[in-house]
């Protein structure tokens, strides 16, 4: 039995407060902690079912999706596995900061950020220098090359939050984190939690720096209950990146493959009236990567740098299941690619009016046609 009422509220008829999608975000709705750590399962997280044919809204628990998917739907799930992507260094002159691991690159580069502690939480640093060797523990170590952004290449003043490096590691990279690494967390997380937290059930390749967390609530019994009902789930792997971007930074490369089956099923689904479903911002900047002009999915394998934005036709995507994103996020402009301001505008007044919980450990939002 759900936890959260089912209330289909008819919100054209609500006052919007918000004016745009730069809003101000209470503390006290984020999520500092993981739903288990509150009582809850994985799946009893609220989901806010939003449709953008008449912008009407149903409040429900996660654990009720299988209620308003259908049979031949498909459900596109993002199988990346999350690494323990931070670690700690020492620069040069002695100052213990934090590396970040990014995105693994082509010829055994990385890009990374340095971050300085700064109470429970890091933030970013700004005074690296390109040449300089930082001690990883266990005689490790990482070198920084290059600003990641091309345009920050010749400009010495300008502050740099990526960089390209290489790392020298005693064991491989996967041994090495799982004895030095930590989970990335950022300031609303309070406490460390243990790698599993940072999971979903159906992770098969380690490879993300941070959780794609829009499919953190799926359990066994829901995938059962959705293939039961004729709901086709395709796979595919996008690794993510580290998600704080600054201000107006745009996206940057991440590594993808979608597989010759997925495409097929998404295909098919499509050629019979079915709607794609993605499990994530992540799942629709791998599909649209891969996705002609009349939508055909592709197989596909490599490093995406696609920027999906207000101004971007949505080729197969018609549908999302997302988490709740922090004012003037990138994920935002993807959104009102995918929805349109105006219904985003009145699902955001929806779920702060209802207390919706932000961030990886918080609540999530279906998008449907």
């Amino acid at each position: 039995m759900s936890m959260i009422p089912n209330t289909v509220l008819p919100i054209t008829m609500m006052d919007s407060k918000l004016d745009s999608l730069t809003f101000d975000l209470p503390s006290d709705l984020e999520a500092g902690e993981p739903p288990e750590a509150r009582g809850l399962s994985r799946d009893q997280v609220r989901l806010m079912v939003s449709w953008q044919k008449n912008d009407a809204i149903e409040h429900i628990a996660f654990r009720d999706l299988p209620d308003v998917l259908q049979a031949g739907d498909v459900v596109v799930i993002n199988t990346s596995g999350t690494r323990k992507a931070s670690l700690p260094i020492i620069r040069p002159d002695g100052t213990e900061l934090r590396l970040h691991l990014s995105t693994q690159l082509p010829a055994d580069m990385w890009a990374v950020e340095i971050r300085q502690p700064n109470g429970i939480a890091t933030q970013p640093f700004y005074h690296a220098q390109a040449g300089e060797i930082f001690t990883l523990p266990g005689s490790g170590s990482a070198q920084l090359h290059a600003p990641y952004r091309p345009e920050l290449r010749h400009n010495p003043d300008a502050p740099v939050r990526l960089w390209i490096a290489t790392l020298n590691l005693p064991y491989d990279l996967d041994t090495y984190l799982d004895i030095y690494g930590m989970p990335i967390r950022y300031g609303y997380v309070q406490n460390d939690w243990p790698i599993d937290y940072y999971q979903t059930v159906y992770a098969t390749e380690v490879g993300s720096a941070e959780m794609p967390s829009a499919g953190r609530a799926f359990t066994p019994k829901i995938i059962t209950k959705l293939v039961a009902k004729g709901i086709q789930i395709a796979p595919l792997i996008l690794h993510t990146g580290v998600a704080s971007l600054e201000a107006d930074e745009p996206p940057y490369e991440e590594y993808y493959r979608v597989p010759a089956e997925t495409a097929r099923v998404i295909n098919n689904a499509r050629k019979n009236g079915g709607r794609i479903i993605a499990v994530g911002t992540t799942v629709v900047r791998a599909l649209e990567t891969v996705a002609d002009k009349t939508g055909q999915v592709s197989q596909g394998e490599g490093w995406t740098s696609l920027i999906i934005s207000p101004g971007h036709t949505m080729q197969t995507v018609d549908s999302l299941l997302t988490g709740m994103h922090e004012p003037s996020a990138t994920h935002l402009s993807m959104l009102q690619a995918l929805a349109g301001l105006d219904h985003l505008k009145l699902t955001y007044e929806a779920a702060l009016n209802k207390n919706y919980l932000w961030h990886e450990f918080g609540d999530l939002h279906l998008i449907l046609p």
